[in-house]
């Protein structure tokens, strides 16, 4: 009788523990999954692939990358002191707004910096409560962009 209880008891744990593992698989990090010197290029179909050392523009860029399971943040910057995304966070729900921040890495006050221009991207995973079938609003600072729908 004591050794089925215990056997019951394990399989409750057992499921409890496969169920965190599901729901964590299911929830991508918010941390980059990528990051480089340059731009996302773009593919045939429209989807950023890759990266290329092409001028930046003028500002704030980003892109859904493949079939929308990632998003990459280009911000232009000092070659030496790129902004370099450290997290996305959704900000409003698909439905609410569709928009994220990324944070971006704290460059330090006595860091000597270049004054070119030079593009930068950060690739994060898609957040779970957006979605590419709505404009997606990107925040960097003070800055957005509307990455269009998929």
């Amino acid at each position: 009788m004591r050794s089925s209880l215990i056997l019951r008891r394990a399989g409750v744990v057992a499921v409890a523990a496969a169920s965190v593992f599901l729901l964590s698989a299911c929830n991508p990090s918010p941390r980059p999954v990528e990051d480089f010197t340059g731009l996302p290029v773009s593919d045939h179909e429209g989807d950023a692939e890759g990266h290329t050392d092409e001028p930046a523009g003028e500002g704030l860029s980003a892109a859904w990358v493949g079939q929308g399971g990632q998003l990459a943040v280009t911000i232009p910057g000092s070659s030496t002191c790129p902004e370099i995304g450290t997290r996305i966070n959704v900000v409003e729900p698909a439905g609410e707004g569709n928009r994220v921040s990324v944070d971006v890495a704290e460059i330090p006050a006595d860091q000597p910096c270049t004054m070119d221009l030079v593009p930068h991207t950060t690739v994060f995973w898609s957040p779970v409560y957006v979605t590419t079938t709505e404009p997606l609003v990107v925040e960097v600072g003070d800055e957005s962009v509307t990455v269009p729908v998929k």
